[in-house]
């Protein structure tokens, strides 16, 4: 069921979206060769205690088969597309790292990603950040009241894979607000066994294109947590929480 929030709750979300455009800020800022990843996730965790908020990742998604997720961000790097538990090994020079940090505020969560490059990276790397970005931005510019979510899953799969990418189909954005995730599936391409739901004002909806250089293959790796390309090429990952208005999309997860 696709819960429609009040304004103040869209209030206390914009709240949370401002410290994890504020974290992620911080740990764009820092990130350099030679930086532990580790350092990023206590930077961030410190950030988001002191604005009055909590990690919303730390201690997530526990079961019988993996440990709850143990860091207050995700750092995938390179070939990791989501979930990369930020570790003890130092950064390289021409590496890509996706950072994904969600905020509960109060009674709220926003959640948001930005792919950066460590020093210089290469063109093909270059490259793969702007498009994923640009789908990004594509899919807010399309989405306000009675567009069907499926055209923006479209748009953002023709945008990237014109590009020459390939879109990730074993995960897709979601629903956010009360809880961390909530319907509905929000994916970056087409396909008529998802819903098409109709985008109403209310709807709060993290959209994250997650794309490939290579294919849109994807597996586990042992931690339970980290996907990984099956090809070892790179991934990107970018995500706004907005917020859909009468006269389009609301971005809460900016400064």
């Amino acid at each position: 069921m696709i819960e429609l929030k009040t304004e103040e709750e869209i209030k206390l979300m914009r709240t949370a979206g401002s410290i994890v455009a504020e974290a992620l800020q911080l740990c764009r800022e820092m990130i350099r060769p030679g930086l532990a990843p580790i350092a990023l996730d206590q930077a961030a965790e410190e950030l988001i205690i002191e604005r009055g908020g909590r990690p919303a990742f730390k201690g997530y998604g526990g079961s019988s088969t993996r440990r709850p997720f143990p860091a207050s961000i995700c750092c995938s790097i390179d070939d990791e597309v989501v979930h990369g538990i930020p570790g003890e090994r130092p950064l390289r020079n021409g590496q890509i790292v996706s950072l994904d940090i969600g905020v509960q505020y109060q009674s709220m969560f926003a959640d948001g990603a930005i792919t950066v490059p460590v020093g210089s990276v290469g063109p093909e790397a270059q490259k793969l950040m702007e498009v994923c970005y640009g789908a990004l931005m594509e899919a807010i510019k399309l989405m306000r009241p009675n567009r069907r979510l499926l055209s923006v899953s479209k748009a953002i799969q023709t945008y990237v894979e014109e590009a020459g990418f390939s879109v990730v189909r074993d995960l897709v954005g979601h629903g956010v607000g009360r809880r961390l995730h909530e319907e509905p599936q929000v994916p970056n391409y087409y396909s008529k066994n998802f819903p098409d739901v109709v985008l109403k004002p209310g709807m709060t909806i993290a959209v994250e294109p997650m794309i490939n250089a290579g294919g849109f293959q994807v597996s586990v790796q042992a931690n339970g947590w980290t996907v990984v390309t099956s090809d070892s090429t790179l991934s990107a990952h970018f995500e706004h929480t907005i917020c859909i208005r009468q006269n389009g999309a609301e971005i809460l997860t900016r400064n």
